[in-house]
């Protein structure tokens, strides 16, 4: 994504400087921040190490949810040999406290598998925090394997997205990024999903 962005800012006769501000999986879709100058970077990097950014995620998730929204927290160490993470129940060198909230959308049947549509808004920002914490609830991302799932998504991909990123620049007023998953499966599946993209 930063070369095409580079490409872009140079076909437009700009400078052709990107800088990320945070990061998503790889097998993650949706909207992402980058800065075009580094003192911009430099702020919106402060802001997401303040946890100033806003940042939502749909999710679809295997099972029904016992609750239909609620607040995760664990402490999650990151197993950089497996590059896996892992809820532990006690401190432990390299575990962090990971919180999120979420709020179940809808509930489906497929194939005889309770698939639920989450929205989830995270406090912290731990890697493979969202997929972590749903996982250790016996509640994986669809197509996640290594998380759990029984299936895999074409191209590798998992059903999460990031879906609203809200802002200050460090000139001007605030601004919120919003975005959608493509109509492919399993997002297809769920009306509200499809009722939301027509607003």
């Amino acid at each position: 994504m930063p070369s095409l962005l580079r490409a872009y800012r140079t076909e437009k006769g700009e400078r052709d400087e990107i800088y990320p501000v945070h990061r998503l999986d790889l097998p993650t879709g949706g909207a992402i921040l980058y800065a075009k100058t580094a003192e911009a970077a430099a702020t919106l990097s402060q802001a997401v190490a303040n946890r100033e950014i806003g940042k939502r995620y749909l999710a679809v998730v295997s099972g029904t949810l016992s609750e239909k929204a609620g607040r995760m927290e664990d402490l999650l160490y990151h197993d950089k040999r497996q590059n896996k993470v892992f809820a532990v129940k006690s401190e432990r060198k390299g575990a962090k406290k990971a919180i999120l909230e979420y709020r179940a959308v809808e509930a489906v049947e497929y194939e005889g598998q309770a698939l639920t549509l989450v929205e989830v808004d995270l406090i912290t920002g731990r890697t493979h925090q969202i997929r972590a914490q749903f996982a250790a609830r016996k509640h994986p991302v669809y197509g996640d394997r290594r998380y759990g799932a029984r299936v895999s998504l074409p191209g590798g991909v998992i059903a999460l997205w990031s879906h609203v990123l809200s802002f200050q620049p460090p000139h001007g007023e605030g601004q919120t990024l919003t975005s959608f998953p493509t109509d492919a499966f399993p997002w297809n599946l769920f009306a509200s999903l499809s009722r939301a993209k027509e607003f």
